[in-house]
């Protein structure tokens, strides 16, 4: 009997934590506190697109292996399996069709696909930041960049900015949701909170403050 009571208070206890979770994002700097603002992520794909440039790895075969272009009609040339399509679709795909005409020729070949030359998405992924900077500035997206590396690239905020009301906008699902940083806290204070890593597409906007 006291052995089910126990099970039983464990059992509500677990129940209860599981119903904590959250897929919102709540950003707190110093007294303030960022409310949940829905900035919920997915993994983010990458689609090949045309003039991209991609490196195919074919395990043990370095004369299967290429660097090139996607041509205007969407597709590229390999060795011994001709035109293969890759505008529109993840290097995964590819590689897996690529994996599969190899098959033919090659036992059990091992592909790879990385994407080298970034030109079809190169306005998407850039990354801009705007308002009260000393140079308003768009730059190539880089992985691990956060929002203070951004604002520095920018020359840092103007001796008009209000940069605890700094924003930040991000498409997520094809809706833009607006994510407050306090980077006043960040460059004064020291505060990292809401120092984010960024996203490709991030627009930062650092408003005048109110005379």
């Amino acid at each position: 009997m006291k052995k089910t009571l126990i099970i039983n208070i464990l059992l509500t206890i677990l129940v209860s934590l599981s119903g904590c979770a959250s897929d919102d994002i709540n950003i707190s700097a110093s007294s303030n506190l960022v409310k949940s603002q829905n900035v919920t992520e997915t993994a983010v794909q990458y689609f090949i697109g045309v003039d991209d440039t991609i490196r195919i790895n074919v395990w043990k075969n370095p004369e299967l292996s290429v660097s090139i272009p996607v041509r205007p009609d969407g597709k590229i040339s390999m060795p011994l399996i001709g035109d293969v399509k890759a505008a529109g679709l993840v290097p995964e795909a590819v590689a897996e069709n690529i994996r599969k005409k190899l098959s033919n020729y090659v036992r059990s070949p091992n592909v790879t696909v990385m994407v080298t030359g970034l030109q079809s998405h190169i306005y998407l992924t850039r990354l801009r930041v705007t308002g009260a900077v000393n140079t308003p500035i768009s730059l190539t997206y880089r992985p691990g960049m956060t929002v203070i590396d951004a604002i520095l690239s920018a020359g840092g905020t103007n001796d008009f900015a209000s940069p605890n009301n700094t924003k930040l906008y991000r498409k997520i699902g094809g809706k833009t949701r607006v994510i407050s940083i306090y980077l006043g806290n960040i460059l004064n204070d020291g505060e990292l909170e809401t120092n984010i890593d960024l996203r490709p597409g991030d627009i930062i906007t650092v408003p005048e403050r109110l005379f």
